[in-house]
């Protein structure tokens, strides 16, 4: 029973720790003074004002959104169809195959960042929108794979095999029968592409230029460069954002993850 205790008492301690710097970000959003110090001496709106008409922030804000949109659709469609081919190797080659395809989760983002910078410099990539979407993709894929192979794994091959049966081509029995039964898979990896790639910035920073900069990269060249509270607004809006998603992500993965019942 005290161990109990004593371990409740630690998890508390310990998601504080994590969550409280978090949190600061709030209040120091709503100061009316240009600094972060924390408590604020006073409450104003204006920060959240001036990200919605500062055109530098809402160009970047925008620019995300877009870059984000695109490689949610890029690796979702990417996701689906190495998962569909994994599925199809023998079990030894597919798990090799698998673990090829989640690298980016074990490389070192930096690393990956600087490889990709000297194939963009030499290929005309650096600040183009093809060049954002196609490297945010390398880091989403591993997570759009990991909810689609978890789907297509419930599902009931039998199914599939029905629908052969009953005169539909391969690419109809995927359209209606197999992207239906794993689309709660597919939207949640595609929710969780979307947040990587808007929150992402260590690939940002390397390949951006004046004429394409993401959020992120705005926010990170603000605090380095003066002490604008709009980006402690900025910040609040985007963690809140980013938490809705996610919670969706998790739902949906979880209607996908659903037992499927054999008989």
């Amino acid at each position: 029973m005290k161990l109990r205790i004593f371990l409740g008492a630690f998890a508390v301690i310990v998601v504080v720790w994590l969550v409280a710097p978090t949190l600061v970000i709030v209040p120091i959003s709503f100061t009316d003074r240009a600094s972060f110090n924390f408590p604020p001496q006073g409450w104003s709106l204006q920060w959240y004002e001036n990200f919605f008409t500062d055109t530098g922030w809402l160009k970047a804000f925008w620019a995300s959104i877009r870059v984000a949109l695109l490689t949610a659709v890029v690796a979702g469609s990417a996701g689906v169809a190495a998962s569909l081919a994994i599925l199809k190797l023998r079990p030894k080659l597919a798990a090799t195959a698998e673990q090829f395809f989640m690298l980016p989760l074990l490389v070192p983002g930096i690393v990956i960042a600087i490889g990709l910078y000297a194939i963009f410099l030499s290929t005309g990539l650096l600040g183009t929108l093809f060049g954002f979407v196609l490297a945010h993709t390398v880091v989403s894929l591993p997570l759009v794979m990991t909810n689609v192979l978890a789907s297509l794994r419930g599902v009931d091959e039998r199914m599939a095999d029905a629908a052969a049966t009953l005169g539909a081509n391969r690419w109809e029995t995927f359209r209606y029968v197999t992207l239906p039964l794993i689309a709660p898979g597919v939207i949640s990896g595609a929710l969780l592409a979307f947040v990587t790639s808007f929150d992402e910035v260590i690939l940002s920073l390397f390949i951006q230029t004046p004429y394409l900069q993401t959020l992120p990269v705005k926010i990170f060249r603000s605090v380095t460069k003066d002490t604008d509270p709009t980006v402690a607004a900025v910040s609040v809006m985007v963690m809140l954002a980013s938490i809705t998603i996610m919670m969706l992500a998790q739902f949906a993965g979880r209607r996908g993850r659903r037992p499927v019942n054999r008989r």
